[in-house]
C-alpha cells in the first residue's frame, strides 16, 4: 500500500483527465478488456461495489501523470457516483488500490514486463496481468501475484483469484465475430463464463427446447384424446 506525503488541498477526478489521452495501437486493447467487464456486468449485475474501468487514469500523486492500464478492477469502491460516472480513479479519494490489473501488449512495447510491474508493484496492486499473443516461446498469459510486497509469477492457466472470487485465463473463442484467443473470467473449477452473446445464445436454446416439449406433450394429449373418442369414451366427461 502506498504511504501519502500529499499535499493539503488536493484535486478531485472532475478535475484530472480521464487517461493520457494516448490513442491505442491495437484493437484488442479495447476488446479483450471490454469482453472482461462486459462478462461481469452479468455476474455482478446486483453488485454495486465493483469498478472495472478501461483506459482510465490512476492518479497517485497530483504532481505526477496517472498510471493509464489498459484495464483494472476495484472492490469495495461505489459502481458510480452519479450518472455521469468517473473521470478518472483518483486512490486519495477512493482509498482503495484496485486489486487487478490488465496490460494488453501490442506491436509498440510498453514496458508491461519491466517499469510498469515495478509501478504496480509499488502501488500494492494485488494481481497483476499480462497479455501478449505474439509471444513464441513463452505463455501469452502472465499472471503476478503480490507476494510480501514483490510480484510472483503464477503459472497456471486458468489461475484462481481466491481475494477476487474469479479465475482468469485465456482460451480459443468467438467474440465480436472474432475467433481467436480471448480472456476470460473461469469458477473455482477451472469452467469459464460466458460471455453474453453465448448466454444470450444459451437462454434462446433453453426457451426453444421449452417449447417444444410443450409442443410435444399437447400433441400428446391430442393424440390421447382421440385414441379414447376411437374406444367410444368421451374425454370431456371423465370424471
Amino acid at each position: 500500500m502506498l504511504e501519502y506525503n500529499l499535499p493539503r488541498y488536493l484535486p478531485s477526478a472532475e478535475e484530472l483527465p480521464d487517461s493520457d489521452e494516448t490513442p491505442v495501437d491495437n484493437e484488442l486493447q479495447e476488446l479483450i478488456p471490454g469482453l472482461l467487464k462486459a462478462i461481469l456486468l452479468i455476474l455482478w449485475s446486483e453488485r454495486m461495489d465493483w469498478l472495472f474501468a478501461i483506459d482510465m487514469g490512476i492518479y497517485y500523486h497530483p504532481d505526477k501523470p496517472p498510471i493509464v492500464p489498459d484495464g483494472f478492477l476495484s472492490l469495495g469502491v461505489e459502481r458510480f457516483y452519479d450518472e455521469e460516472l468517473r473521470p478518472s480513479y483518483v486512490l486519495w479519494d477512493e482509498n482503495v488500490v484496485p486489486i487487478f490489473v490488465l496490460e494488453v501488449v501490442s506491436q509498440n512495447y510498453r514496458k508491461e514486463y519491466t517499469s510498469k510491474l515495478a509501478e504496480y508493484e509499488a502501488l500494492g496492486v494485488l494481481y497483476y496481468v499480462i497479455y501478449s499473443s505474439r509471444r513464441r516461446r513463452k505463455p501469452h498469459l502472465e499472471v503476478h501475484k503480490l507476494v510480501n510486497g514483490k510480484y510472483e509469477l503464477q503459472e497456471v492457466n486458468p489461475v484462481w483469484l481466491p481475494e477476487i472470487g474469479l479465475g482468469i485465463g485465456c482460451e480459443r473463442g468467438n467474440y465480436c465475430g472474432v475467433t481467436r484467443e480471448w480472456m476470460y473470467w473461469y469458477d473455482e473449477q477451472g469452467q469459464r463464463y460466458l460471455t453474453p452473446a453465448e448466454q444470450v445464445k444459451q437462454e434462446t436454446q433453453r426457451a426453444q427446447q421449452e417449447a417444444q416439449r410443450a409442443q410435444q406433450a399437447e400433441l400428446r394429449v391430442q393424440q390421447l384424446t382421440e385414441q379414447l373418442r376411437a374406444l367410444g369414451i368421451d374425454p370431456d366427461n371423465l370424471g
